[in-house]
């Protein structure tokens, strides 16, 4: 691996930036035996403490993927430190943010100094982050490097899984994905900069109207099983943050009509966490689904503007219940999530949408909507 020393931009940031950090942040140390799932009473205790979260699914605007965003060459604090500075003015208090296993391999010396850095800009804004450790969505052969071009008019044209096809259909790599957990929580484990971790982004998405025909056949078997394997190797670290996994899709009203995937998720979970992208009725029908569990609720996806997911209509139940809150997508740019998902099937390059799918601000840091900004700000700020 190379350990070379963080550049002159990094080396900046490391010594400008503050650190900041709110003394009312609880640390989860004081209410959670180590190594094992926090129990109702723990959790909700921890709870309590917390403000309620608000925020948006975060990558920096010039880069396409996660690997672009994190890599040592395309790794951006300044950009960084404008964006998180905007979502701080209209109120948003945390952001999901998606790592990736072959940065790690790469350099880890150099992912741990960029990842620090990012941990001190945020920290600055107000903002404590959720980290997504793996990811099943978009792309399935992830490759490190300079990164392709958006796909002229497409929605995430560009994002990668983590980890990938190969390593998931080769068993000689599960020690490599152990000792990248296993590394990750050894070092931020106990940072109360960090607000939670969200150990796998929809581990049973098959990409259907995208890459499924590059799916391996057994992807969801090897996960359901490497999942598990997951949260145990975090545990062994004894993270003072909740852990999580987001059910996404289907029925979740009564137990029986789960599937094995959404068991090991919600089994395994401090918090629950879910996503939903429909209307306000559907988004608080699965609150109340989720409800039974006795737990926080985070809401770690919503926002499609033209589906009836809207921050004036989704927010006020969100506030109601408690439950955080995080929409997808911060400032519109290479992942181009601002156009809709059925742009796989008909990419906008000859026309805009008649809405922004996704986004809350343009590259210029100018709202799209400024009615949306005043709104979030208002909300958050009562």
């Amino acid at each position: 691996m190379q350990n070379p020393r963080p550049g002159p931009r990094l080396r900046y940031w490391l010594l400008a930036t503050g650190y900041w950090l709110l003394l009312s942040f609880s640390s989860a140390a004081d209410f959670i035996a180590p190594s094992e799932r926090w129990n109702e009473k723990m959790i909700d205790k921890w709870y309590s403490t917390q403000p309620w979260f608000v925020g948006s699914n975060y990558i920096t605007s010039n880069a396409i993927n996660q690997i672009e965003m994190w890599q040592g060459d395309s790794f951006d604090p300044p950009q960084i430190d404008r964006e998180l500075g905007w979502a701080q003015n209209i109120g948003m208090n945390t952001m999901r943010v998606f790592l990736h296993d072959l940065v790690w391999q790469q350099d880890a010396k150099g992912y741990q100094q960029r990842i620090d850095a990012f941990l001190t800009i945020a920290n600055r804004h107000r903002i404590r982050p959720i980290f997504v450790i793996f990811d099943s969505c978009w792309d399935p052969f992830p490759k490190l490097g300079m990164q392709r071009d958006p796909r002229p008019g497409v929605h995430n044209s560009g994002w990668v899984q983590s980890p990938g096809a190969k390593a998931l259909q080769d068993p000689n790599d599960r020690p490599r994905i152990a000792a990248y957990v296993k590394w990750i929580f050894s070092t931020w484990g106990k940072d109360p900069r960090i607000l939670a971790w969200d150990m796998w982004n929809e581990p049973d998405n098959l990409n259907e109207n995208s890459y499924a025909r590059l799916e391996p056949p057994e992807k969801q078997k090897v996960i359901e099983d490497l999942l598990v394997r997951v949260f145990v190797w975090a545990r062994e670290k004894r993270p003072i943050q909740p852990l999580t996994s987001a059910v996404w899709k289907g029925d979740w009203s009564s137990n029986e009509k789960l599937t094995t995937m959404e068991r090991v998720q919600l089994d395994h979970s401090d918090i629950v966490s879910f996503h939903n992208y429909g209307p306000p009725a559907e988004f608080e029908k699965r609150i109340e689904w989720l409800k039974r569990y006795n737990r926080p609720i985070f809401c770690t996806e919503y926002m499609a503007r033209p589906k009836g997911s809207t921050f004036e209509a989704i927010l006020p139940i969100a506030k109601k219940y408690k439950v955080a809150a995080i929409n997808w997508g911060l400032v519109a740019g290479k992942t181009q999530t601002y156009l809709p998902w059925d742009s796989w099937q008909h990419p906008y390059t000859d026309r805009q949408p008649e809405e922004w799918f996704h986004e809350v601000f343009d590259a210029d840091g100018k709202p799209y909507k400024q009615q949306e900004a005043d709104f979030i700000r208002q909300i958050t700020s009562r």
